[in-house]
């Protein structure tokens, strides 16, 4: 498999990871700010012009799908970096990692966020591991088809919102003034208050998730563990690979998604044209994060760079409770008591520079955590569910003979 050594596999995977992570947060902020349409149509909530829209626009170009399809190829490739592909591998121990994932993905969706990615992340986590023996090109292809078939379903489905029956449209992307006052007065007054609400939409969300974005998740997966397999996580690329792969990756998936976000705007998001920006969106954003992936393969081929990616290797390393620290912070913020209950109250400009604050805090808290103890606090959890047994939790601690779980 021309794995790389331990040290530069957990550094370049790390340390992609650590961009993954915090690119989500960009796009997340705006499923906390803002009644729950407004993340498929910016429309439906607030003001969209000016500083407001450009904010959309650059999240949108640079952001939307792609650090989420980062984030679930490391996921793919984090179980072959911990089972292999050998076919005695300990397959018991996958699953108790994978059925700890569901059980707080549950409880983070259900009672925290909507907008949950572990529940899906778990449930294809225990799918995938079947194909990890396929060869490199057997997964990237199959990981492929599952992206299109899922984009395909993804695209006839939009067609169609335009035969939607009033309701529906109100439910997924044109909410009433009514509707969008109840919703935030509902969040404004408290956690427990909005629990009902939160809980409806998770269920919707969930829906969604299956239908629409597991065949998604997974074939990311896949395509993530041929890209571990071909060495290009492990830095096995030359520098002259993953510039070429950089340059021409970004060079068509930039100005193509650049056009796609402007067809939304031009048209005012009408009902009859978002399948075309979402689709282009869609269908583009694993070559825009293939690219991003490239620059940070190609950054970490050079120590020189090694000081500007240490933080963000160590935000990698912590990336669970990283993830779920952001929705905490988020939560606290736009929720009611014991929160901020902010919601419906902060533009995009002032969501961006929101998101900003987190960016520096967590860059600098990983680091700073990871220089006395060997997991995050949540990935400690984690890791000693998963075997049944305390972990060491400070590096002077006696280290664990159990291999590391990715990401933990």
């Amino acid at each position: 498999m021309n794995a790389a050594p331990k040290a530069e596999r957990h550094t370049s995977i790390d340390t992609l990871r650590g961009f993954a992570v915090l690119g989500i947060l960009i796009m997340n902020i705006q499923g906390f700010a803002m009644v729950m349409q407004a993340y498929s149509n910016p429309l439906a909530h607030m003001d969209f012009s000016g500083a407001n829209q450009d904010v959309w626009f650059f999240s949108h170009v640079f952001f939307a799908m792609k650090a989420m399809t980062i984030f679930s190829t490391l996921f793919g490739a984090g179980i072959i970096l911990m089972l292999g592909d050998e076919k005695q591998a300990r397959i018991g121990v996958h699953y108790r990692r994978m059925i700890w994932l569901l059980v707080i993905g549950l409880i983070h969706a259900w009672i925290f966020w909507w907008g949950d990615i572990l529940v899906p992340y778990a449930v294809m986590g225990m799918l995938v591991v079947f194909a990890r023996r396929m060869s490199a090109t057997g997964l990237m292809i199959f990981g492929l088809a599952l992206i299109a078939i899922a984009g395909a379903l993804m695209t006839l489905g939009m067609m169609f919102i335009p035969m939607m029956e009033e309701e529906q449209l109100q439910a997924m992307l044109l909410p009433t003034p009514e509707m969008v006052s109840e919703t935030v007065a509902l969040y404004q007054q408290g956690f427990l208050a909005r629990l009902g609400e939160n809980m409806a939409t998770t269920a919707e969300a969930e829906v969604m998730q299956v239908t629409f974005f597991a065949p998604r998740l997974a074939g990311a997966m896949l395509v993530g563990m041929a890209l571990f397999k071909m060495g290009f996580l492990t830095l096995r690329w030359s520098v002259t690979q993953y510039a070429i792969s950089a340059i021409l990756a970004l060079g068509i998936g930039i100005p193509l998604t650049w056009w796609s976000s402007m067809h939304h705007i031009e048209t005012g998001f009408a009902l009859d044209q978002i399948w075309i920006g979402e689709s282009a969106n869609y269908f583009l954003s694993p070559i825009v994060a293939f690219g991003y992936a490239s620059v940070v393969m190609l950054m970490c081929k050079f120590g020189l760079f090694r000081m500007l990616l240490h933080p963000f290797t160590a935000a990698g390393r912590m990336a669970f409770t990283n993830y779920l620290t952001q929705t905490l912070i988020m939560t606290y913020i736009f929720v009611g008591s014991p929160g901020l209950g902010l919601i419906g109250t902060v533009e995009r400009v002032d969501q961006l520079k929101i998101v900003i604050a987190v960016w520096i805090a967590q860059l600098i808290i990983s680091p700073l955590w990871l220089s006395v103890f060997r997991f995050g606090p949540l990935e400690w959890v984690w890791r000693s569910l998963t075997y049944w047994k305390f972990q060491p939790m400070r590096k002077t601690a006696p280290v664990s003979a159990e291999p590391s779980p990715p990401g933990g």
